[in-house]
């Protein structure tokens, strides 16, 4: 369940940034049905979008996909980033804003709308929650939440009357949010939503110092933070330490374990986690991550030295929000 009264989603969603062509070659309409597909046929039922990804491509992508192909998914998708960042806020601007996503999903209500990591002081000042509440109570939407890069933001969202979920970037190279934040929202009954679990592909192990990203791929131009917080990115590290750290978890892999499903298991292995959302290039790709949901616990002794792991040798490393 994603959260106490919401509904039911797949331990293992689809992040759906690369439908929109951000995250490096643009997807043909094509290549994304065959991504979604794959992924219905593997079991996973939420998808997770935003208004700004491709500005609205993945969304009309998945609009088509449900209404050609007759299936029935959870969609979020999200609200705050683009022409009204950072000042921008109304209650109108989230008006058009809902109802062009609306349109180009094809549907009459969204599941779940999310305030996509919109400043502090916008949260504090609290006016945004109190549209979300009135357009929820109109049927626009069915729920809403928000998507935060830090702690504080988190801790401040989970107060809010009504709120579903929170979306966090956690993975083993982010793990603070364990204990600062996940427990505080369980008690609360807000669920969550885990991206960036493989650290924009860092802890799928694949990657050398040597590996060379695309122009247009934001591991690329936006290694430092020179476009957007630098945590979406690398979960915050320098590529070429992440590349080392990669390769020590390497050497506590369980036998047959990859890196990837070391690193999603370790993320459902929380309690609190609804779903992660994995982003997917290609059909085998995610295939291979739904399968991952059937995978056993990781053991308590490995999980430990994952803990230890992360603050001996990680987590002075993390730059950016958290």
């Amino acid at each position: 369940m994603l959260g106490k009264n919401g509904f039911e989603v797949s331990e293992i969603g689809l992040g759906c940034w690369q439908l929109g062509g951000n995250w490096g070659e643009s997807l043909s309409k094509d290549a994304a049905f065959e991504i979604m597909s794959s992924a219905v046929s593997s079991g996973v039922t939420f998808f997770d979008t935003a208004d700004v990804y491709g500005s609205g491509q993945s969304e009309s992508f998945i609009g088509d996909f449900m209404k050609e192909t007759k299936t029935h998914l959870r969609v979020a998708t999200k609200f705050g980033r683009g022409d009204v960042y950072p000042d921008g806020y109304s209650e109108e601007s989230l008006r058009n804003a809902v109802d062009a996503s609306l349109k180009r999903l094809r549907v009459e209500s969204i599941d779940l709308l999310q305030l996509h990591c919109i400043p502090l002081a916008v949260l504090q000042q609290g006016d945004v929650f109190n549209w979300l509440r009135k357009i929820k109570q109109e049927g626009l939407i069915k729920h809403f939440g928000a998507s935060v890069e830090s702690v504080e933001e988190g801790l401040l969202c989970i107060e809010q009357e009504g709120i579903l979920s929170l979306q966090v970037i956690f993975n083993l190279f982010r793990q603070k949010l364990a204990t600062d934040l996940l427990p505080q929202a369980q008690a609360k009954g807000v669920g969550i939503i885990a991206r960036l679990p493989l650290a924009s592909g860092l802890l799928s192990g694949k990657f050398t110092p040597q590996t060379v990203f695309s122009e247009k791929d934001h591991r690329n131009f936006n290694r430092n933070g020179e476009a957007f917080n630098v945590g979406e990115t690398f979960a915050g590290l320098p590529f070429e330490k992440g590349v080392e750290l990669a390769d020590t978890i390497k050497t506590m892999l369980p036998p047959g374990m990859s890196m990837a499903e070391l690193a999603l298991r370790w993320i459902l292995d929380h309690e609190a986690i609804s779903t992660v959302i994995p982003g997917a290039s290609s059909a085998k790709q995610i295939e291979a991550n739904a399968a991952w949901s059937e995978s056993p616990s990781l053991s308590p002794e490995l999980h430990q030295k994952l803990s230890e792991f992360y603050k001996s040798e990680v987590e002075k490393h993390i730059r950016g929000s958290y």
